[in-house]
């Protein structure tokens, strides 16, 4: 079965957070995805207030910039989450919008490598291994975790290129794709990911998770064109969802036949009733998807 998730976006006030994590946790609401966009909210501190605040949802941060963390700090806060909250912690990472991390002083020559090399170091550090390493950037001196996970962590990547989509078939546990890939994008994403498992010899399951842009109400269609149109992604087809819960259903339905395993549903930036978005994606979306 598809699994179903919904959105809590950056451009909310972070303290809006508590009654949405607690909706989506009443409504049966299978996972909740926060964004870690600068400059606006915290992804682990927002994804441990929203775990404290619940009981059962899956909580995802997608996703942590790489650039911006030392990779044994991933480890420990991830390792951390899964202590306190066994597998509801969800976690992705990738290479950040380059724009932002020139802002902050964190863009490097090659985001390929530096990804690849967190991704090796945060897998084996969450694995509780003990590692030394010394790469390009990710260089590590007999660094293990004093309190590993339980179990290991899985860790997604966050991306969109194909040779950042080979890596992450290659070197992380899934894959996370953006709102701006339509169904063929998800099935050429899907071929690139196999790619890279295939180079690396990789047969355990490799699961995609893929945001789509969803609106629905009244206005629903003028809300998705203009989202679109700002993101400049207006003249791809297939792209997005407005309509009733029966139309969000078979957009999730098609993703779902095009290589996704969860399909979480991007509200558009002026959502005018969040919590009544979660409502709809929990009560009227979910009974529709299989």
């Amino acid at each position: 079965m598809t699994r179903l998730g919904a959105i809590f976006r950056p451009q909310l006030p972070p303290e809006n957070l508590r009654s949405i994590a607690r909706l989506a946790d009443e409504t049966g609401l299978e996972e909740l995805w926060l964004w870690e966009d600068c400059f606006r909210e915290g992804g682990v501190s927002a994804v441990a207030a929203a775990l404290a605040w619940t009981e059962r949802v899956r909580v995802g941060i997608g996703l942590l910039p790489v650039p911006l963390r030392n990779v044994a700090v991933t480890a420990m806060e991830a390792a951390t989450l899964e202590r306190m909250f066994p597998g509801r912690a969800v976690l992705a990472v990738g290479h950040g919008v380059q724009d932002w991390m020139g802002q902050v002083g964190a863009r490097v020559e090659s985001p390929v490598t530096l990804l690849r090399e967190h991704l090796l170091a945060l897998r084996a550090l969450l694995r509780g291994e003990r590692l030394t390493t010394d790469g390009r950037y990710v260089r590590l001196d007999d660094v293990a975790l004093d309190w590993p996970p339980a179990r290991p962590v899985p860790v997604l990547a966050g991306v969109t290129g194909p040779r950042s989509l080979r890596l992450s078939g290659e070197a992380a546990d899934g894959t996370l794709l953006t709102a701006s890939n339509p169904p063929d994008g998800v099935r050429r994403a899907r071929q690139l990911i196999d790619e890279g498992r295939k180079s690396a010899g990789r047969t355990d399951p490799h699961p995609v998770v893929v945001y789509l842009l969803a609106a629905t109400g009244a206005d629903a269609a003028d809300r998705l064109r203009k989202e679109l149109t700002d993101e400049g992604l207006a003249d791809v087809p297939g792209l997005g969802v407005a309509g009733d819960a029966a139309a969000v259903a078979e957009a999730v339905q098609r993703l779902a036949e095009a290589g996704a395993d969860t399909v979480v549903l991007q509200p558009t930036a002026d959502e005018p009733d969040p919590e009544g978005f979660v409502r709809f994606a929990a009560e009227q979306v979910r009974p529709l998807v299989s």
